[in-house]
C-alpha cells in the first residue's frame, strides 16, 4: 500500500477518528485506525464497538491496499509535521511516513486490515433527511442536561421521539433538571420508536456538523446511523425506559419574571465566585424592585448583585444551582428570557422571550 496526500486533510480526519476510539492500548486492534486506499481515495475507519466512523479523502500515487495503525501515535506524528504533501508507504509490517518538506522519516508498526471489525450498516430505504441546522440546534439545547449517573443508564443520553402531530422532540434529564426542544418536521418524518441516543455521538456531532445542508438519519432497533458531508457515523442506542417527562412539566405556574440574558450571565459570572463548590447554590430574590443574586461561601466571603427585571408579585427567594441557569442561557437564541414559578420549593421553568419551541425545567434547592 502506498499513497500521497495533503497532511492537513489527513490530520483532520485522524483527529476525528481519535475522538471515536476509546482504548489507548497499543496492542489492541480497537486502538487502531483502519486505512484502505484504492482509486485515488483513502478510506478511514474507527470504532469503539458502540460508535463507528467512516470517511474518505483524495490521495495520489496510489498502490492499493489496507492496514491498521495505532491511532494515537499516528496522530502524534501528524501534529508535528509541517503542512504539505505526505507520503505513506507500507513496508514489511510497518508504514513509513515521509513529508515532502522535511528530511524526516517515521516508522510505525501496522496490523492487517483483515483483523479490523466490520462496521454496522443500515438499509438505504431507512434513511430520512433533516436540516442539519435544526438537528444541531436540538442537540445543543439538550446535551448538557444528560445524567452521568451510570446506575440510571437510561438517562445517560438524549431521548428522541416522533410525536402524534409529527413533530420531532428531544428531551434530556438528570433528575434535577430537564431540557425539552421541539422541531416542526410534520410530513417529513417516517414512523420510528422512541430512542435514547448516547451523549458521545451527540458530542461528536456538535463539533463536526455544520449548520449548512441536510443530515441523513436512519434508526433501527438498536442503532442510529448518520450521514453528513463525507462522514458516516453509527452508534448503538441506549436500551431502557426513559422517564415520562410529560409528568414533570409544570402546569399553570402563576408567577414569572423576565430578565435580559446578558445581564444574567454577567451577574452569574461574578456571584458564582462565592458559591458553595459542592452545591453551586445561588439565591435568586425577586421583587417589584428587581432581581437580587447572592451567594455565600462559609468563612471566606459573599457576593450580591442586583439586576433589572420585569415582575409584579410578592417578594420571593429561590435557591438554584447556578450552572443549571447558566448552561441553558449559553444556548438561548433570544436576548431575554422568562422564569416561571409557583412557589420556592417547586420546579421553575426557563423559557426564551418571546416563548419558543424549547424550555428548561430546574428543581430548586433548599434555602436553609
Amino acid at each position: 500500500m502506498k499513497f500521497t496526500c495533503d497532511k492537513a486533510s489527513l490530520l483532520r480526519e485522524i483527529a476525528f477518528a481519535q475522538e471515536i476510539i476509546a482504548s489507548k492500548n497499543a496492542l489492541s486492534i480497537m486502538s487502531n485506525v483502519y486505512l484502505e486506499v484504492s482509486d485515488s481515495r483513502l478510506l478511514i475507519r474507527a470504532t469503539d464497538v458502540k460508535v463507528s466512523f467512516e470517511t474518505t479523502i483524495p490521495v495520489d500515487n496510489v498502490i492499493p491496499g489496507s492496514l491498521t495503525v495505532f491511532c494515537d501515535k499516528l496522530m502524534g506524528i501528524l501534529t508535528t509535521l509541517p503542512d504539505g504533501d505526505l507520503t505513506i508507504e507500507q513496508d514489511d509490517g510497518r508504514i513509513i511516513l515521509k513529508p515532502a518538506e522535511k528530511k524526516v522519516r517515521f516508522q510505525l508498526k501496522s496490523l492487517s486490515g483483515d483483523k479490523f471489525p466490520e462496521l454496522p450498516r443500515a438499509e438505504e430505504n431507512l434513511f430520512f433527511q433533516l436540516p442539519s441546522r435544526d438537528f444541531r440546534r436540538m442537540v445543543s439545547q439538550t446535551i448538557f442536561s444528560v445524567s452521568n449517573d451510570e446506575t440510571r443508564y437510561f438517562m445517560n443520553g438524549v431521548y428522541m421521539e416522533k410525536t402524534q402531530d409529527g413533530s420531532l422532540v428531544m428531551v434530556s434529564t438528570d433528575g434535577r433538571r430537564l431540557a425539552f426542544v421541539r422541531s416542526d418536521t410534520r410530513g417529513t418524518l417516517p414512523d420510528f420508536k422512541p430512542v435514547i441516543i448516547p451523549i458521545k455521538v451527540l458530542g461528536i456531532l456538535l463539533k463536526r456538523l455544520s449548520d449548512e445542508g441536510m443530515l441523513d438519519l436512519a434508526i433501527t432497533e438498536k442503532s442510529l446511523f448518520l450521514r453528513f458531508n463525507n462522514y458516516q457515523i453509527s452508534s448503538v442506542l441506549i436500551e431502557g425506559q426513559f422517564p415520562n417527562y410529560q409528568k414533570v412539566i409544570p402546569q399553570n405556574q402563576k408567577n414569572s419574571f423576565s430578565v435580559k440574558k446578558a445581564d444574567m450571565l454577567e451577574a452569574l459570572k461574578r456571584v458564582s465566585i462565592f458559591v458553595e463548590q459542592k452545591s453551586y447554590r445561588t439565591f435568586f430574590s425577586v421583587s417589584e424592585n428587581g432581581l437580587v443574586l447572592s451567594s455565600e461561601e462559609s468563612e471566606i466571603g459573599a457576593a450580591r448583585e442586583e439586576i433589572g427585571c420585569e415582575y409584579s408579585g410578592g417578594e420571593t427567594t429561590i435557591a438554584l444551582n447556578y450552572k443549571y441557569i447558566e448552561e441553558p442561557l449559553r444556548v438561548l437564541d433570544a436576548e431575554a428570557f422568562t422564569i416561571e414559578f409557583s412557589d420556592p420549593s417547586r420546579a421553575i421553568t426557563l423559557r426564551p422571550e418571546p416563548s419558543g419551541d424549547y424550555f428548561h425545567i430546574v428543581m430548586p434547592m433548599q434555602i436553609d
